[in-house]
């Protein structure tokens, strides 16, 4: 473990604390029953500002082989997930003219998720994924994936054997790398001349406005602005040719990178509207703790309320938004009765921290809770739509981000 006084990115100090939420365990550090007689290892997770190049940060920086090499995340079991990789790749494929002399590659690829659209089209794919049981799956599903972290060192080798990418995707692995300059370093060495990076990231101006403190934690180094971005890549000699603002993970930025060109309309105008918004001050994020603090008291006065009144109350989503909310608002099985997850490698385990079991989302109509907590609330209306039955016979969900609301 290490704790980092220089920005991640631009390598100055002087960063600038914005919110600390403690000591919290791995938020994907899911337990098995035995483990949860044992205790549980905890990290300091403190959020920065770097005045110097704008990027906003966490301090602590875990080991990548704890955890990622087995991960339980798993991309499929999201169907907005699938549908937003279709999309784009669909796109990409027809813009570019993508055919069966191409290649996409993917940074993080997961489960193949992403690239089984391109491969479904008879385009040649290549998978690059740290954890061994998720890239098994790929493999399994005929995706050829590469078992390796990603980085500069990695990009070299495939560069000399002849991999080198028409398109590259790295979607919501950015924030996740202690070693920012070393990948984007590696993203220049894989790129094709006229090849093109798709890369999405969590928007820091969503986590602000939206009090998104819940997509604080270990693996979550970073949290981008479009300037924090722009400066990364121009110091690797690659421009951000266009970007999008889309809906997926709370509010993400989806950039498109190159190795010339011209900036789009698009990121001139968001660079000015961040300029405006005060993206290089730190006190546009210093009231984000006191929003955090209000979110946290209304919160619990509702779930003590309820619990008073005889409700019992479960949770939807496993996930690592809910750990971080769990652990640092102080919520578990006093108030909390179970979790329900759509992810089969989750089911059986516990939480992390707060030791609630985990089951399949049937068990909500088979007993019937009065309420669901939702912390899987990126995925609010994929959820709700699948729980119609259940909130047809009376049961109610709790969106806590991002705005408190029971529907």
């Amino acid at each position: 473990m290490s704790s980092s006084s220089v920005c991640r990115s631009c390598g100055q100090d002087g960063l600038v604390d914005i919110l600390s939420l403690g000591h919290t365990p791995l938020a994907n550090a899911l337990l098995t029953a035995e483990q949860t007689e044992r205790p549980q290892p905890i990290y300091p997770l403190d959020l920065v500002f770097c005045p110097s190049c704008t990027l906003v940060q966490i301090t602590e920086t875990v080991p990548p082989e704890l955890l990622f090499r087995e991960y339980l995340y798993f991309s499929s079991f999201a169907d907005t997930v699938l549908q937003n990789a279709k999309q784009i790749v669909e796109r990409l494929i027809e813009s570019r003219h993508l055919g069966g002399d191409s290649l996409a590659m993917e940074i993080a690829s997961n489960d193949g998720y992403l690239l089984q659209f391109y491969h479904q089209h008879g385009i040649p794919v290549l998978g690059i994924e740290p954890a061994t049981n998720i890239a098994r799956v790929a493999q399994d599903r005929g995706i050829r994936s590469l078992c390796e972290f990603f980085g500069e060192a990695l990009a070299r080798q495939l560069r000399e054997r002849g991999e080198r990418a028409d398109v590259l995707h790295a979607n919501n692995v950015l924030a996740h790398v202690a070693d920012l300059n070393g990948v984007v370093a590696g993203i220049d060495l894989v790129l094709k001349d006229g090849g093109v990076a798709v890369i999405e990231a969590p928007y820091v101006k969503d986590l602000i406005d939206h009090v998104e403190f819940d997509t604080i934690y270990h693996e979550h180094l970073c949290y981008f602005s479009l300037t924090a971005l722009d400066a990364l890549f121009r110091r690797h000699q690659l421009l951000i040719t266009d970007v999008e603002r889309i809906p997926i993970h709370g509010g993400s930025l989806r950039v498109f990178v190159a190795k010339g060109g011209e900036q789009s309309p698009q990121v001139a105008r968001l660079l000015r509207e961040e300029a405006a918004w005060g993206v290089g001050h730190a006190v546009f994020y210093q009231n984000f703790g006191a929003h955090v603090e209000r979110l946290r008291a209304d919160l619990l006065a509702l779930l003590n309320r309820l619990k008073a009144q005889g409700q019992r109350i479960a949770v939807y989503g496993a996930s690592a938004k809910g750990s971080t909310l769990l652990n640092y608002f102080g919520i578990g099985r006093e108030l909390l009765d179970y979790v329900v997850d759509r992810s089969t490698v989750k089911q059986g385990l516990y939480t992390p921290g707060t030791h609630l079991p985990i089951y399949a989302p049937e068990r909500l109509l088979e007993d019937m809770p009065d309420y669901v907590l939702l912390l899987s609330w990126n995925f609010a209306d994929e959820i709700l739509g699948q729980q119609a039955e259940y909130m047809g016979r009376g049961g109610h969900f709790i969106i806590p981000i991002p705005e408190l609301r029971v529907v």
